[in-house]
């Protein structure tokens, strides 16, 4: 774990974009089309952890950015070339633009100020999307990457972020993945590699300014 103070460097407010990845009812609701992983981010606390940074993030004046996965009705543009991406369409539970399903889940709470990305299209919240532009826009340097899957979404956008020259800070327990004992090795054989893993009270302990008050 990284020390209070390089911590601390690492999250100056101006320069730092927390993210959430597919935090969205359709993935982690209490209708959602995978529920093994919604039960995971749930019982194991990730999704109020994730909840507990945006917070944090609004209070502290760091950009929060939302990426969710949607598809058209007819599926136009999806991709089809993987077992994922055939077995989510037989789903019960499609998340459809528009629907309640691609709405950012309670609790989390979306600030005006929030930004939400959605994509139609592949396995990444950062690849293809317009993610890296309103980043570089927002003059990130520091992004916290938070949220589901750790089988899928939340590596690819750790390492995509990290191959387009941004520092990745993951919060080990506000991500969740199955089966839960997946998550822990991924990220100490995987993430610890390329990014700086902490935990959401050493992440908040940078975020929340110390006098209590919102910055602007």
């Amino acid at each position: 774990m990284p020390s209070n103070e390089a911590l601390s460097e690492l999250l100056e407010p101006r320069t730092t974009v927390l993210l959430t990845v597919e935090c969205q009812e359709g993935v982690v609701g209490e209708e959602s089309a995978l529920p093994e992983l919604a039960a995971q981010a749930r019982a194991g606390g990730a999704l109020a952890n994730v909840a507990r940074l945006v917070a944090a993030a609004h209070t502290g004046g760091v950009q929060v950015v939302h990426a969710i996965a949607e598809r058209r009705p007819d599926g136009r543009g999806a991709n089809g070339n993987a077992r994922l991406f055939r077995a989510a369409a037989r789903l019960p539970v499609q998340q459809l633009t528009g629907t309640p399903a691609v709405r950012v889940a309670a609790p989390i709470e979306v600030a005006e100020v929030d930004l939400v990305v959605r994509r139609l299209h592949g396995l990444s919240p950062v690849q293809g999307t317009d993610v890296d532009p309103l980043l570089r826009n927002l003059g990130c340097r520091t992004l916290i990457v938070t949220g589901v899957s750790a089988n899928v979404a939340v590596p690819n956008a750790v390492f995509d972020a990290v191959n387009r020259g941004y520092t990745v800070v993951v919060p080990a327990d506000a991500i969740a993945g199955v089966p839960s004992d997946y998550t822990p090795a991924m990220i100490r054989h995987t993430l610890a590699l390329v990014a700086t893993v902490a935990t959401t009270d050493e992440v908040l302990a940078c975020l929340e300014p110390p006098d209590g008050v919102r910055r602007a």
